[in-house]
């Protein structure tokens, strides 16, 4: 190399011969741990296999309770007397209205329904409407065996029956408690819906508890506490059980909504159970009585005589020589405990009482006059003829009073006193239309007993109650006689 010459930028022969040995040596591992993991490329062109999965099978948690009711649930096949002259059937009106009074004539009719198996010796829960008048009752279990059946004993107040049947090695269906029952708790309904769908079951939840008040075809239950679920319920369902997810009967499928869908009803299993206790015993029913006529006590008719809250009901009548009137119990008394319960609304505290054994004494707690009062009580058997009694009756008068609120009233003849049984009232002779009094159901005729708790036996002492509430800015309670019904209303004195 001259001096005039640039050298080159080039490696020596070594570096090229080091740098191929490495790249040699690289390959060798990559082949090496692609051969020990296995692993493989896809043919060109064709997709990469999907390897298949099978996900593990698992129950309907449905299933163990269907298995565990479904062989004590039974068919009912009633054949019924109906017709006759003396029949009480509410079907039978319309059936003469269009096939005339041919249709009086005494006839049986064939009918369903459900019902379900609750002990070894064969009794079993049923409605009353579905044997009421049965002439003959045939009972199928769900593995065929069928057998003829003897109504035990009935109970048209509750819509509870008991039927027995006599076999070996019947299927129990085990009984729940329905006072442990929340509102979105699976309910499982099980029966036979039309009577030919026979061992169906239909899944929903608890809708509501403690329904009541409700007008049911057929007959309407005077004790009515029912559970209200969307579990599909139909014709034929009637008297099957309402099971929770452990697969005990905590109702009987009882009524269903014409009108609508996903609203079915069912009797508690605890009702059902304490009435078909005494049904099994003695054949009948013995309910307690305590004498009074109750009122919901509502916001208004609360303002009205200056108590704070709802809690309680209120007493409206307290029937002569009954154990109310004996224990000291008046009108206008709120009730908020009964035997260390308290008390929430009408429905449940009729039941409480009812339920509660004869001869049993019990206290119960009032406020009057603002004030906590406890009485005790001794609860008598009830007495259908005694409180139809103590119902008051109506009357007729003349010469009114001056108009406030829309009334005009008058003071009660001494006829109409005795007729009304009533120590003191006025007679309501005008109502205004589009008024206040018109608008809550006031009529002519009608006696108001009371104002705001207190009697009322003159026109002026009626117009200054109603003045007084008004001064007040309160709601007026008026104690309200209508054809012999009582009732609470109360009236805003604009």
């Amino acid at each position: 190399m001259t001096p005039q010459e640039t050298p080159r930028n080039t490696a020596p022969r070594s570096y090229y011969i080091g740098a191929i040995a490495l790249i040699l040596v690289g390959l060798v591992i990559g082949l090496g741990l692609s051969a020990g993991l296995e692993l493989k490329r896809s043919p060109t062109g064709q997709p990469a296999a999907l390897a298949a999965t099978t996900a593990p099978e698992t129950d309907s948690p449905f299933v163990g309770v269907v298995e565990r009711a479904l062989p004590a649930v039974v068919f009912v096949d009633v054949k019924k007397k109906v017709g006759g002259a003396d029949s009480d059937d509410p079907q039978e009106e319309l059936f003469r209205r269009f096939f005339g009074e041919e249709m009086r004539r005494p006839r049986t009719m064939p009918s369903s329904g459900s019902g379900f198996i609750i002990d070894r010796e064969g009794h079993i829960l049923t409605n009353n409407h579905v044997v009421q008048n049965a002439s003959d009752i045939t009972v199928t279990l769900n593995d065929k065996r069928t057998f003829k059946a003897k109504v035990i004993g009935t109970d048209p107040e509750t819509d509870v029956a008991v039927i027995k049947i006599k076999g070996d090695d019947l299927p129990v269906l085990p009984l729940g408690d329905s006072d442990r029952l929340r509102v979105g708790d699976w309910a499982i309904a099980i029966g036979n819906p039309l009577g030919q769908l026979r061992g169906s079951v239909t899944v929903g939840i608890v809708s509501a508890t403690g329904r009541s008040d409700l007008n049911i075809f057929g007959g309407t239950p005077a004790f009515q506490d029912f559970i209200q679920t969307d579990a599909s319920i139909n014709f034929g369902n009637s008297g099957g059980p309402l099971c929770s997810i452990r697969g005990e009967a905590i109702g009987i499928n009882t009524a269903i909504n014409t009108s609508g869908q996903g609203i079915g009803f069912a009797i508690p299993i605890n009702l059902a159970k304490h009435v078909a206790q005494q049904l099994m015993a003695s054949g009948q029913v013995k309910r307690a009585m305590l004498g009074v006529y109750l009122a919901e006590l509502t916001p208004e008719i609360a303002e009205g005589f200056g108590i704070n809250g709802t809690q309680g009901v209120l007493i409206q009548n307290v029937v002569e020589d009954s154990p109310a009137s004996r224990a000291g119990l008046k009108r206008n008394d709120v009730v908020v405990e009964f035997d260390g319960d308290q008390v929430a609304d009408m429905a449940k505290f009729r039941l409480k009482v009812a339920d509660t054994p004869v001869g049993k004494r019990v206290p119960i707690v009032v406020l009057r006059d603002g004030k906590r009062l406890t009485l005790n009580v001794t609860l008598e058997s009830r007495d259908e003829q005694k409180l139809a009694s103590a119902t008051p009756g109506n009357g007729s008068g003349s010469e009114a009073s001056e108009s406030l609120a829309g009334l005009k009233v008058r003071e009660l003849t001494a006829d109409e006193k005795i007729n009304a049984k009533a120590k003191s009232g006025v007679m309501v002779t005008d109502v205004e239309d589009d008024s206040n009094a018109s608008e809550e159901g006031i009529q002519p005729g009608d006696i108001i007993e009371e104002v705001s708790g207190k009697p009322v036996a003159a026109a002026s002492a009626f117009t200054k109650a109603l003045r007084d509430a008004k001064m007040a800015h309160k709601p007026a309670v008026l104690l309200v006689n209508s054809n012999g019904r009582t009732r609470f209303v109360a009236l805003h004195i604009d």
